[in-house]
């Protein structure tokens, strides 16, 4: 069923900034963070290391995923390598209240970012962050005087590219207009693509990369949830209106079509849902995670699955008669995007 990998992963430039990495990287989140217990730390730095050796040099984190403790876990993996791989943290939250392991409150003042920068390095175990994004964009503070901080770490010399989360059309090329933007990370997937209407035709216009998160549709589009499964009590999915029991059972059809098509290019539903987003723009860098190593080099061997013109025109025939039922957040969170 598995592609064999036969050449490193390729790589792919985001934007116009010379930031180049792996056209697959890896999200770190669930590693600790949001999809139930967290990982042993000890397997969580064997996966993030096995990623490196297989030639992913993206890995995506942030100072709320933990909180604070994914950053940790991060840092030590990569600390053998830190010259070979580019990282990824974002800021944008403090507590909401003294009880500091619940993090919801936004908070993007200048002299906040200039102040959680160092935690970050520290905890990152180096002396430069890659690419640093605004976590959520916050109404409260104009996005100028928050690329306008950025803009003066990477003249620091503490950060190196500057990038943004969720955000809007307008608020992009506000932020841009100040500081250029070298990536947008949002959400996009054969099951999320309402980024196709303004936002890819934005970035494409002013040459900034975009980074997939939840490229397998938080684990939808893998086949290994259906209608029955459990989530743990802590797992973020619990509270996400697609996967209410009677949603999953409604979309169970997209997954039984994706695994028959995967099935005739000899490969897994992931890896054909992967390949899709890679098709559709050259500086699209999605950033699967995964808390198992099989699933890792699953994951990774879509890089070398080539989905055709015929391919790519059969399966947007397919979606183009499916509706995906469910939103992808509650209401709370859903008022935080696309400012």
């Amino acid at each position: 069923m598995q592609i064999m990998m036969v050449a490193p992963i390729k790589k792919r430039k985001l934007g116009k900034n010379g930031l180049e990495v792996s056209a697959l990287g890896l999200g770190c989140m669930g590693l600790n963070f949001g999809y139930g217990p967290a990982t042993d730390k000890k397997e969580a730095i064997a996966l993030i290391r096995k990623a490196h050796d297989m030639g992913v040099t993206f890995f995506d984190t942030a100072e709320i995923y933990g909180p604070l403790t994914n950053e940790e876990v991060v840092g030590e993996a990569l600390s053998p390598f830190r010259k070979e791989v580019v990282i990824a943290t974002k800021f944008g939250f403090k507590p909401a209240s003294k009880d500091e392991t619940h993090w919801s409150a936004l908070e993007s003042r200048p002299e906040h970012i200039k102040t959680v920068v160092e935690g970050s390095l520290k905890r990152l175990k180096t002396d430069v962050i890659d690419l640093y994004y605004q976590h959520r964009v916050d109404p409260q503070v104009p996005i100028e005087e928050v690329a306008g901080a950025v803009k003066d770490l990477i003249q620091a010399g503490k950060v190196k590219h500057f990038g943004l989360s969720e955000a809007g059309v307008q608020t992009i090329r506000r932020a841009h207009a100040v500081q250029p933007v070298t990536a947008l990370q949002s959400e996009y997937s054969m099951w999320w693509r309402e980024p196709e209407a303004e936002i890819l035709p934005t970035l494409e216009e002013l040459g900034i990369g975009f980074v997939p998160f939840s490229p397998l549709g938080k684990g939808f589009l893998t086949g290994a949830i259906h209608q029955d499964t459990k989530f743990d009590k802590t797992d973020f999915r619990n509270v996400v209106p697609r996967f209410a029991e009677e949603n999953r059972k409604a979309n169970q059809g997209i997954v039984d079509w994706l695994t028959a098509f995967a099935r005739k290019k000899n490969s897994t539903a992931a890896q054909v849902a992967l390949s899709w987003v890679l098709a559709q723009k050259p500086w699209i860098v999605p950033i699967p995670g995964t808390t198992k190593i099989h699933c890792l080099e699953e994951n990774l061997q879509a890089a070398d699955l080539i989905l055709t013109k015929e391919d790519l025109h059969e399966i947007e025939q397919a979606f183009a008669g499916i509706q995906v039922q469910g939103a992808r957040y509650p209401q709370h969170l859903m008022e935080r995007v696309g400012r």
